[in-house]
């Protein structure tokens, strides 16, 4: 076998020596010979109709080369909407985005038209200077408000805004509440921004007249769905389009999505005959970048006087923004994951989907995962209390035991498989993670700290995150003539370390070293299927490819070198680029020469019957997704007087199956947990009555920093998955998932001598200052009532006709 270790070793990133020398090619790098840039004129209103009255004055302006509309693309497109949505019943509502819309503004923010000019800043010029006239409309601001029978349409052709509705259904509440438990009934708030990757979006295109051919340049993460949308918008063969994907400077799931400027740049590129580009500033991007926005929770939790969970019930409104930019997986991520770790017999939770006057919302890292889990360790903190219980303990008493593996849940995934927890000892990782940052001797730090007119908490929060989607992430592997090995790959980097991940597979079959593979991925051009990078699939699904077809391609190489050398394949193995003899070194052939001989002559027999390319493809079919899980324990310190709070420390014990890179997993963890942290107590995209934001720049909405990143202790647990041969999990959303809830946990805990309740995220020092102003206030169980929008949801789903049932 190979001379070098490759899989769970933390070899040095693939990536990373381009990086640091400042050779990455990002979008904005990619500067073509005689390219023109475009603006891209934005809605100021959140509804309104709107008409272009003039051009004039701006195609008179210096540099500018054209102003174009919806009515200036329409001829030259098959279709005219974004058909993006992922298939589901649930929809009651087609709201696809339209390339550009003709007359009706739905959002700030939304692109009206554009200008192409010779620079970025003449095509602003002339943007300033185009005449649009506006009638505005009203605006539906709040989710909450949306599905009241007197709202306004967020589209004036509506009837409603109701767009979609699911539900998730197991067990009978009936039953678990047969013998009155206590029940625990809250409302959640759940509130969450844009992503801010440190690089915005972006397209380049070039036209090719002689071959009829575009090549598109994108900071996708899906380059693979990105092509398929142009080949059909465009009304073109698949060879047509190439799409690829540059350096990345970050994802976290709006680069996922497909936009309307992916189109509208190519087809400038063809109309004017010359290369064409656009990137997105920061403001574009805090209102014209998809967002994950809020959500709405009324539940009720039933345990037994001993801490059992016997059920868990209630409605989930998620606003849906302006228009489908990918589906309802958004709340469906929240709607599957709220029972996870645990043991919770009846589980029915109503999910509600509402337009409003605001950017459309897909994907931000986590998907709806941290929103769920916030819900369920909220309630279980609040049955704690309630029943004089630790918080620890309540979890001990109903988390899935590692005897349950794998452990089906009864809920079925939007493709029709059961959710499966493929392996795991969620108690394990709990029992790990107090250890290192001492739960039990807290108190005495806490009872200190309070003499010192300090106020420390702490918390926990367990998840499990849903992790691999197939079907499938295509990889190729070659031997070149050179005898170097290249890796192609449908999958897409955008920071997390893909290439290094599929070199160490590969590396680890063919007795390589990582660092001398070659890795291509992000291109259409290079190989024909791909999904590209989302829902921390790529290692689980990228590499099982990998690490099947490298083992085709060693089978191969052996072949063709016991060929040549006059031996048995069982007597080679594979080192540094050679084929050498198991008991004799100097039986040797290098891979150059294999390669080359592969290839044939006339007149001869292939020493390969298989072909005379050393390549293989492979497409692993993946259809159960992999469950990584993890606790996160924090520390925490809060001033009463400013409501500031500072982390002090943050433990995650986690298990993502077989690490590939440990130090990669580490980064991802860290970067999950910074991404957690900006949820929890910063980030805020806010908007006015009328929906118009007002977090338009950094300086509005606020991001962590180095500055308020506290200690992290991380510690690896390993269970390998069954459902892949090499045991996989992802783990690219684990450090976000758990941290709103662990951090709200620790908040509370350090105000407990106020008896405050954390039911909404971010916790900023307005709320806590809030908070502790109205501590006192009688706060009793049988005193709730179910906020107003709970009645008008069910009003509006027996007017319409019911919900599918996710059983």
């Amino acid at each position: 076998m190979s001379a070098f270790r490759s899989i769970g070793q933390s070899l040095p990133r693939v990536e990373d020596d381009a990086l640091v020398r400042g050779a990455g090619r990002f979008l904005d790098d990619i500067d073509l010979p005689d390219c023109c840039a475009v603006a891209v004129i934005r809605s100021p209103y959140a509804h309104a109709r709107f008409r272009i009255t003039g051009k004039a004055a701006a195609l008179a302006m210096p540099g500018v080369i054209g102003v174009y509309a919806a009515a200036d693309l329409t001829p030259h497109l098959r279709g005219r909407r974004l058909e993006v949505a992922l298939p589901t019943k649930a929809f009651f509502l087609d709201v696809q985005r339209p390339v550009l819309p003709e007359d009706e503004a739905t959002y700030v923010g939304e692109a009206l038209a554009v200008v192409v000019a010779q620079t970025r800043a003449q095509a602003e010029d002339a943007a300033e200077q185009v005449e649009i006239e506006f009638d505005p409309l009203p605006a539906v601001a709040d989710c909450r408000d949306a599905l009241n029978p007197t709202s306004v349409t967020a589209h004036t052709e509506l009837p409603h805004n109701l767009v979609a509705d699911l539900s998730f259904e197991y067990g009978s509440m009936a039953e678990a509440c047969a013998d009155q438990p206590l029940e625990i009934r809250r409302n959640f708030s759940l509130h969450r921004g844009a992503a801010h990757s440190l690089e915005t979006r972006g397209v380049v295109s070039r036209y090719d007249a002689v071959e009829a051919k575009w090549t598109v340049w994108s900071s996708t993460q899906t380059p693979h769905p990105a092509k398929r949308l142009l080949v059909s918008l465009l009304g073109v063969r698949s060879d047509q389009v190439r799409v690829v994907a540059p350096d990345l400077g970050g994802g976290f799931g709006p680069k996922l999505v497909f936009y309307p400027e992916e189109v509208i740049v190519p087809v400038l590129a063809r109309l004017l005959g010359r290369p064409v580009k656009w990137v997105e500033d920061r403001r574009e991007h805090c209102v014209a970048a998809t967002q994950e926005r809020d959500q709405h929770w009324a539940v009720r939790l039933a345990v037994d006087r001993a801490g059992k969970v016997l059920g868990l019930d209630g409605d989930m409104l998620h606003e849906h923004g302006a228009y489908t930019a990918r589906g309802v997986n958004t709340a469906y991520g929240s709607g599957v994951t709220v029972p996870l770790p645990y043991n919770v017999p009846a589980y029915h939770l109503r999910a509600t989907l509402a337009l409003t006057n605001k950017v459309p919302v897909t994907p931000v890292r986590g998907a709806g995962q941290p929103q769920a889990v916030f819900v369920m360790e909220r309630l279980l903190d609040l049955a704690a209390r309630e029943l004089k219980i630790d918080r620890v303990e309540i979890r001990r008493r109903n988390l899935v035991r590692p005897e349950q593996m794998p452990c089906v849940k009864p809920l079925v995934l939007r493709g029709g498989r059961p959710v499966v927890l493929d392996s795991g000892d969620f108690l394990r990782s709990m029992e790990r993670a107090l250890q290192a940052i001492d739960w039990d001797g807290f108190p005495a730090r806490q009872a200190a700290a309070r003499e010192q007119g300090r106020f420390i908490g702490i918390g926990v929060a367990n998840y499990v995150e849903g992790t691999g989607r197939g079907p499938y992430e295509s990889v190729c592997v070659g031997l070149a003539e050179d005898g170097r090995v290249y890796v192609k790959s449908g999958a897409a980097a955008m920071g997390q370390g893909t290439r290094t991940m599929l070199a160490q597979i590969v590396a680890e079959s063919l007795g390589l070293n990582s660092a001398d593979i070659r890795v291509v991925v992000g291109d259409t051009d290079q190989i024909a299927l791909g999904f590209g990078g989302f829902n921390s699939r790529q290692t689980v699904t990228a590499g099982s490819s990998a690490h099947a077809v490298a083992g085709r391609l060693r089978d191969r190489i052996l072949r063709v070198a016991a060929t040549l050398l006059g031996c048995e394949t069982d007597g080679l193995t594979l080192s540094d680029g050679r084929v050498i003899g198991v008991h004799d070194s100097k039986i040797s052939v290098n891979f150059d020469r294999l390669a080359r001989e592969a290839v044939g002559l006339p007149g001869f027999v292939l020493p390969d019957p298989q072909g005379p390319l050393l390549e293989v493809l492979e497409h692993t079919i993946i259809d159960d997704m992999s469950y990584s899980n993890g606790c996160a324990v924090s520390e925490v310190e809060v001033d009463p007087e400013t409501g500031g709070v500072r982390v002090l420390r943050y433990v995650i014990a986690h298990d993502c199956g077989v690490m590939v890179n440990p130090a990669g997993v580490d980064g991802q963890i860290i970067g999950g947990i910074a991404h957690g942290l900006g949820n929890a107590l910063l980030e805020w995209m806010g908007f006015d009555a009328q929906a118009q934001p007002v977090s338009t720049t950094l300086a509005d909405y606020l991001l962590i920093t180095a500055a308020e990143m506290p200690d992290i202790s991380i510690l690896h647990d390993q269970s390998p998955s069954p459902f892949n041969e090499l045991g996989l999990k992802g783990v690219g959303e684990s450090g976000v998932i758990p941290t709103p809830a662990v951090i709200a946990s620790a908040v509370e805990d350090a105000l407990s001598p106020w008896g405050v309740e954390i039911t909404s995220a971010p916790i900023t020092p307005m709320q806590i200052r809030r908070l502790i102003r109205e501590a006192g206030s009688a706060r009793s169980l049988a005193a709730y009532q179910p906020p107003d929008w709970v009645a008008w949801v069910q009003a509006q789903r027996q007017r319409h006709g019911g919900h599918i049932h996710v059983k």
